[in-house]
């Protein structure tokens, strides 16, 4: 992705860094399940909140060398209503449509790196004029895929919630690769490769380490909802200064296991795996290489910290 405008605020940025005003809360501290649907569910590696998706229909066959992908491919194009709100039979072809237009796959895209971003920084990351835009960021609110944080007097757009980063992120899995035109996007797709963020939480080879490390070490054991931390795991994520409280009290699902669409196997998702990967970010251990980009950087912190607290010791730099 290219750099922010200065229309967009860092939500992690201090107000003396942009002088736009007041920051926006960033996506983990808001994020909130809704009721589980009761709508054919997405094999995303969880077993709580099914999200209903189409993807086209006909069988295909998944590449295994995947980065940047065309989620817009993978759902359906034209004109798109809102979301009904009947419990019983749901329209998921009004959602498909919403994320099969590319200008808003691109904009949803861009918002699964966890963060709120303003309608000109969208704009530009879409390739659309503002006001076109708009309309695009009208629709999506409209069919609940994205909500509006007010900051002052700004405005930024985010991720309704976190079922909507799985939906995108299950996409992802039955979507086409990206064709490789430039060394840009060869660079880009090998960062998301080792580190990323899938919405809140830590996806890619270092995501899926730290998820298979917590298992083998019996920090993690499975519960019907998902996952549950033991004593040891408790011990372990205290130590390194994760909110296990906080987590714990959030409004959604704890620890639940989430198909990684690059490594094909799972990371952790869920309150739990947002709480972990804030404090990577917090601590420096992981970085974000730009702004509003969803490839995350392993510091030599960081590299540290997975040996000692993890036992990981191939991490990939990126």
């Amino acid at each position: 992705m290219q750099g922010m405008s200065t229309e967009s605020l860092e939500p992690s940025a201090a107000v003396g860094e942009t002088g736009r005003g007041a920051r926006p809360p960033a996506a983990e501290q808001v994020a909130v399940a809704g009721a589980p649907s009761t709508a054919v569910p997405v094999a995303v590696g969880g077993a709580e909140s099914p999200v209903p998706v189409a993807v086209g229909g006909a069988e295909r066959t998944v590449p295994v060398a995947v980065g940047d992908v065309d989620v817009a491919a993978a759902a359906v194009g034209g004109a798109e209503s809102a979301v009904p709100e009947a419990v019983g039979e749901v329209d998921v072809a009004a959602v498909a449509r919403l994320i099969g237009e590319p200008a808003r796959a691109a904009m949803l895209d861009a918002l699964l790196a966890g963060r709120a971003l303003a309608a000109g920084e969208l704009a530009r990351i879409a390739g659309v004029s503002p006001g076109t835009a708009s309309e695009h960021l009208a629709r999506l609110r409209d069919g609940g895929l994205v909500e509006v944080v007010a900051a002052g007097r700004h405005r930024y757009h985010r991720l309704a919630s976190p079922e909507v980063g799985q939906v995108l992120e299950a996409l992802a899995l039955v979507s086409r690769p990206k064709p490789v035109r430039t060394l840009r996007q060869s660079r880009t797709n090998a960062a998301l490769l080792v580190a990323r963020t899938c919405y809140d939480h830590l996806a890619g080879q270092i995501g899926v380490a730290v998820h298979d490390a917590l298992v083998t070490r019996q920090a993690l054991h499975t519960v019907p909802a998902g996952y549950e931390l033991t004593p040891a795991g408790v011990d372990l994520l205290t130590g390194l200064g994760v909110d296990v409280p906080a987590a714990r009290s959030a409004r959604r699902a704890f620890a639940r296991p989430c198909l990684d669409f690059t490594e094909r196997r799972s990371h952790l998702a869920g309150a739990l795996g947002a709480a972990i990967c804030a404090r990577f970010l917090a601590q420096g251990w992981l970085v974000r290489r730009a702004t509003g980009d969803r490839a995350l950087r392993l510091t030599d912190g960081g590299r540290r910290t997975l040996a000692d607290a993890f036992g990981i010791t191939d991490a990939c730099s990126g």
